[in-house]
């Protein structure tokens, strides 16, 4: 059936209300069956009929036996959203009084400046504040010890108030009674009756306390809180919005407090306007680049963010500052008030269903930029770390990525989630490899899994020039428990620790090195990027480095490198919880403007749900593949076994330190050995096989004979 054949409803209130209906010969059996009528009849619908499930601006009903699609009128979603207005103000009240409340009772305003001061490095504003917290504790300390005695006056006072006002009325009414005015008891029927209707008053206002307090917590929600902007009308968000025109870009800049770029701007003829490139829209802002004059850094700028951003009538964070190509030049992107608080809108994984992928030619739709333009990314042969803090969405961004590669049937996907809460359970029977939890256990198969593309990559490094390879992605989501795993292998070498002994930092770094010229790369996501969880040499071998919000400049750093957090890029800025998804991506890969060292994009969000069925579509479209919880690796090898088979069974003592090379020898390729020292050897058998070391003139000495004894024995208790 076509759209304009689709038979239409309109249920209103009263029949004789009815407007004519369109299709009118298409609605013959829709009368209302009593179980619905009831619910519809209060308010007005307009609808059509459907066979299908309705979109989700209709609400399901059915009549009369038919699938009915409903759309509440314009009334009832005004209605609706006063009511949510409403009620967001009165607890927005009700949180302002808690805040006030647990400021007084904790000294909270003092803490927060004292903290302030501490990370600005103040020293005498932090003497200031902590002088000022001390005098407030003693004051109110002062306020308590006085309370008994305020209480004992002002019973006092209530008590005198009292038996002054009994004479007053007692001789009041003697006056009147003896000159004859009134009888004796006249005055006091009056003072009781006043009294009665005071407590009446009381009474009422008690009852009407709740809907005071509802009234004043609105009233303390519109003065302290801010409502989300997809509750504030279009109208009210375009008045409040302050248009960005010269004048207000060039009295922005002067006011910032840079004495050098003031005077320059009062000098110029024209007021500052040659400073300014054109005001062009750029997505959901507009966007202009600012020559400074001579004397003026472009870092005095960037460091004012704030200053300049509210000058401009904008939130910090509905400011981004760049530095284009041009020398002392900034490009300001000034965001419509509340336009980065809006959705973006699904993902094309989740919209088309025909999508395509190609590793080596098309890029990955990822999301927007702040343009409002689609912000695509090139995979190939690229590592990629993504970085942030907990629950802003790292895994989904990197998932959106992964999903969008499994439609080129060529790639092959080895995942760790080394959180194992089900983020990646999608890619079973889709990736070869899929680890899943966060134990020391799963760190050992996570090391192996990329020891494993290590041997594959070295295979592929072999083979004869011109051989072609299917593109192998290596995936480890929390990285951070790989590099903290204390676990040890049995030639006493560490899974995780960030130093050259660490198997799991080895492998990361060859693939690092030599991946990509063989289509192997690793893709990292890691939160709180600090040395400790993602050593430097880990950090700097990603060709794409994305973050998402991080807790300090210095994160950001260690995130995304000096070059791009010099160049303006700001992930440390972004809004914990609010910018969930918001990356700041540095690097390779992304399409970026002549001297831009960073771009910012606001990603797709694709639910763990969706993904699913993103990954059902992909997984039709592949050969079928059977998933393992571990990588194929070579099995852990004997050390005495293979001690016996390289050292002569009659010989003498062999100094320890040429033990490894013979190991080495034995098993190239097998890792445990790749970083074995003499040292290292002699804990390991001393330690844990029993295995005596002889010491001679400070030359370690291992003997064929005690290592025989050690395999004797471990048979023996077998």
């Amino acid at each position: 059936m076509s759209e304009s054949q689709r038979p239409y409803l309109h249920i209103v209130r009263d029949a004789a209300d009815a407007p004519p209906l369109p299709g009118a010969e298409h609605s013959t059996d829709l009368e209302p069956t009593t179980q619905h009528s009831a619910k519809l009849e209060q308010q007005v619908f307009e609808g059509e009929i459907v066979d299908d499930e309705p979109t989700p601006r209709y609400l399901p009903v059915r009549i009369a036996g038919r699938a009915v699609a409903v759309q509440p009128s314009p009334a009832v979603r005004q209605a609706a959203q006063v009511t949510a207005v409403a009620a967001f103000t009165v607890a927005q009240g009700w949180h302002s009084w808690a805040v006030r409340a647990a400021d007084g009772l904790t000294f909270g305003v003092y803490r927060r400046q004292i903290r302030a001061a501490e990370a600005m490095g103040d020293r005498e504003a932090l003497a200031e504040w902590i002088d000022r917290k001390e005098r407030a504790v003693h004051q109110r300390h002062a306020r308590l010890m006085d309370l008994p005695r305020v209480a004992l006056n002002v019973a006092k006072m209530l008590g005198i108030s009292l038996v002054g006002a009994l004479v007053l009325l007692l001789a009041l009414s003697t006056a009147m009674w003896a000159t004859g005015v009134a009888d004796f008891g006249a005055v006091w029927m009056v003072a009781g009756g006043a009294l009665r209707l005071l407590l009446t008053i009381l009474k009422y206002t008690w009852f009407l306390l709740p809907l005071w307090m509802l009234v004043g917590a609105w009233r303390e929600g519109r003065r302290r809180g801010a409502r989300p902007q997809w509750m504030t009308p279009a109208r009210e968000r375009e008045a409040e919005s302050v248009v960005i025109t010269p004048s207000i870009v060039v009295v922005a800049l002067r006011d910032l407090g840079i004495s050098p770029l003031r005077k320059a701007i009062q000098d110029m003829g024209d007021a500052g306007a040659a400073m300014l490139g054109p005001i062009r829209i750029a997505g959901c802002g507009v966007e202009v680049d600012v020559m400074l004059p001579s004397g003026v850094s472009t870092e005095e700028v960037e460091k004012k963010r704030r200053k300049l951003a509210e000058n401009l009538g904008r939130h910090e964070h509905e400011l981004f500052i760049t530095k284009p190509e041009a020398a002392r030049t900034v490009r300001l992107w000034i965001a419509d008030s509340g336009a980065l608080d809006e959705p973006i809108g699904p993902s094309p994984l989740v919209t088309d269903a025909g999508m395509r992928a190609s590793y080596a030619s098309d890029r990955a739709p990822w999301g927007q930029d702040l343009r409002g333009d689609a912000a695509r990314i090139s995979l190939h042969q690229r590592h990629l770390l993504i970085t942030g803090l907990s629950n802003q969405g790292k895994t989904a961004a990197m998932r959106a990525l992964a999903l969008w590669l499994a439609f080129d049937s060529r790639v092959e996907f080895r995942i760790a989630d080394l959180k194992g809460v089900g983020d990646w359970a999608m890619f079973n029977d889709l990736a070869t490899v899929l680890i899943q939890g966060p134990t020391d256990d799963h760190v050992v198969a996570a090391t192996k899994m990329v020891e494993a593309g290590v041997a594959e990559m070295e295979r592929r490094l072999l083979a004869p020039p011109g051989s072609k390879f299917d593109p192998l992605i290596l995936m480890v989501d929390e990285a951070q428990v790989a590099f903290m795993c204390p676990e040890k292998d049995d030639a006493g070498n560490p899974y995780g620790g960030t130093k050259a002994t660490s198997r799991y930092f080895r492998a990361v770094r060859k693939i690092h090195n030599q991946g990509r010229a063989v289509d192997v790369t690793l893709w990292q996501g890691t939160q709180d990027p600090t040395d400790q969880n993602l050593p430097k040499l880990v950090r700097e071998g990603a060709h794409i480095r994305a973050s998402l919000v991080v807790g300090s400049e210095e994160q950001a750093r260690m995130a995304l490198g000096d070059k791009a957090i010099d160049g303006g890029a700001a992930p440390h800025k972004l809004r914990q919880g609010l910018d969930k998804g918001t990356v700041v991506v540095a690097g390779d890969g992304v399409e970026m403007a002549p001297g831009q060292a960073s771009i910012t994009i606001r990603t797709h969000y694709v639910s763990t749900e969706d993904a699913a069925k993103v990954a059902a579509r992909a997984k039709a479209r592949r050969a079928k593949v059977t998933t393992r919880s571990s990588a194929a690796v070579e099995e852990a090898r004997d050390l005495l076994a293979d001690l016996d088979e390289v050292l002569d069974a009659d010989g003498e003592r062999i100094k320890l330190s040429d033990v490894p090379a013979l190991l080495r020898d034995l098993a190239p390729g097998w890792p445990g050995y790749a970083g074995l020292t003499g040292v290292r050897l002699r804990e390991v058998l001393t330690q844990k096989h029993g295995v005596r070391v002889i010491n001679k003139g400070n030359v370690l000495l291992l003997d064929p004979a005690d290592v025989r004894r050690a395999m004797a024995g471990r048979e023996a208790s077998e």
